[in-house]
C-alpha cells in the first residue's frame, strides 16, 4: 500500500483568503456594525478552515489487490479498479474534484468516466499505477509534459 498526499492548493487558498479578507475590509471601511463584521468573518473562518482540512486530508492510495482509494476529507471516498484505468494526463479542467491543487491530473477508466486528482509526486503517481495495469496510457512521461 502506498499513500501519495495530494499538492497544496495554495491557488484557491490564497484566493479564497483575499476574497473573504477584502469582503471584511469593505464592511469595516463602510462603518458596519461590528457584530456583523464579526459574524460574516466568522463564517468566513469556517469556510477556509474547511478549505484547508480539505487540502490537508485529501490522500490518494494504491493498494497491492489494484485498487486505487481517491478520499477527500468526509466529503469523498472512493476506490477505483486500475485495472479499468485508461489514460492518465495533465489536465486544467476546473471542475469540482479531490483535487485542492490547480496542479492537475485526469485519470480515464471505463467507458466515459474520469477523475481529477492532484498527487504531489505525479511521476512517481503514474509509474506506479501503469506498473498494475501496463495497459494505461500514461501521457505524462511524453515529451510535452516535462513540467509535472
Amino acid at each position: 500500500m502506498t499513500i501519495y498526499k495530494s499538492e497544496f492548493g495554495y491557488r484557491l487558498i490564497g484566493f479564497l483568503t483575499v476574497l473573504l479578507l477584502s469582503i471584511n475590509g469593505f464592511m469595516i471601511f463602510k462603518n458596519e456594525p461590528i457584530e456583523a463584521i464579526l459574524s460574516v468573518g466568522g463564517i468566513h473562518l469556517l469556510v477556509l478552515s474547511f478549505f484547508l482540512y480539505l487540502n490537508f486530508s485529501t490522500a490518494y492510495t494504491i493498494h497491492g489487490n489494484g485498487i486505487l482509494n481517491v478520499k477527500c476529507g468526509f466529503t469523498y471516498n472512493r476506490s477505483f479498479d486500475i485495472n479499468k484505468i485508461k489514460s492518465i494526463s495533465k489536465s486544467n479542467n476546473l471542475i469540482s474534484s479531490p483535487a485542492p491543487s490547480m496542479d492537475r491530473i485526469e485519470l480515464t477508466y471505463g467507458k466515459f468516466d474520469f477523475i481529477i486528482i492532484s498527487p504531489k509526486d505525479k511521476l512517481q503517481f503514474a509509474k506506479e499505477l501503469t506498473k498494475i495495469n501496463p495497459n494505461i496510457e500514461n501521457r505524462l512521461a511524453e515529451k510535452g509534459n516535462k513540467n509535472i
